[in-house]
């Protein structure tokens, strides 16, 4: 009889929906409780990417940070806000209560699947102020999990550097030479790099007679084509420069929320004394009180 072969060690996935549920608890417990959320929007990004880019570019940032230092990543996320591209074809904008219920929903599955951190990776720029309220109303109600949030900008200065030399255009912001020149680099085949001259991507400053005053036609009033800045010189070389820097950073992030044990602590803490401020002021008087003189 054949001698029977010793079995194969297993390599973990870091994506979510790749791992069998016997490999789970494994995996959670090699990320530390970590789960990274990658979120973007459903979205037009100029004549000639992909209406999911955000989500793309995200994602794979977060999957080669993940393999740095492991963590799980949750599935592709498309549901964040989007309101603003409403009049363009391919848009999806969900519901703002249900966009926030259901990202609450979904961060409460993650928890009751054992993760006690969710790291919050927004692509999409128009997500931002939205989920800085959302992590915001994690302290509404006690929680087992903390929720942190971070946008994958290049950090490391030298890196910056280096991009800004390769550059040809100085400015951009959604589809624009650099968001290109990274779809360029993970999915070339879905970039129609020939469309980015057939719509302008300049501002029309048609609300610059209200300086200083917000509105939320702010976006649509200087780019109704959903496009800003010039993709025409964009490149796969400068979008691997770009990514590599991203995923560096978020390592470091990665790594910094798994060291965490300050905003676990200082969540629990809130929780208790929110419960009964007032007697939560007393212990703080007493405390002072009979401190150290």
């Amino acid at each position: 009889m054949p001698r029977e072969r010793p079995p194969i060690a297993r390599c973990l996935p870091v994506q979510w929906e790749e791992l069998t549920a016997t490999d789970f608890p494994a995996a959670r417990k090699r990320a530390e409780g970590v789960c990274i959320l990658p979120m973007g929007v459903i979205e037009k990004h100029g004549p000639h990417l992909p209406l999911g880019t955000d989500v793309m570019v995200v994602r794979t940032v977060s999957l080669r940070a993940a393999q740095r230092e492991y963590a799980v990543v949750f599935p592709e996320y498309h549901y964040g806000q989007i309101c603003e591209a409403k009049h363009q074809p391919g848009c999806v904008a969900i519901y703002p209560e249900l966009m926030h219920e259901l990202l609450q929903n979904v961060c409460d599955e993650i928890a009751r699947n054992g993760f006690r951190k969710i790291l919050l990776v927004n692509g999409h720029g128009g997500s931002t102020h939205w989920l800085h309220y959302f992590c915001h109303t994690q302290l509404a109600k006690p929680r087992s999990y903390v929720v942190y949030f971070v946008e994958p900008h290049l950090r490391d200065a030298r890196i910056q550097d280096r991009v800004n030399a390769m550059r040809k255009t100085d400015r951009g912001g959604h589809a624009c030479e650099v968001e290109t020149s990274s779809m360029l680099a993970i999915r070339p085949d879905l970039v129609q790099l020939d469309r980015a001259s057939s719509e302008s991507g300049l501002p029309l400053r048609r609300l610059k007679h209200l300086p200083e005053v917000y509105s939320a036609m702010w976006w649509y009033a200087d780019y109704p084509n959903h496009y800003a800045g010039d993709a025409r010189p964009a490149d796969a070389e400068l979008g691997e420069v770009v990514l590599d820097g991203m995923v560096k950073g978020l390592v470091e992030v990665v790594r910094a929320v798994k060291r965490d044990g300050v905003a676990p602590e200082l969540q629990d803490e809130f929780h208790r004394s929110a419960e009964d401020p007032l007697k939560s002021a007393v212990r703080r008087t007493k405390k002072r009180s009979t401190g150290p003189h």
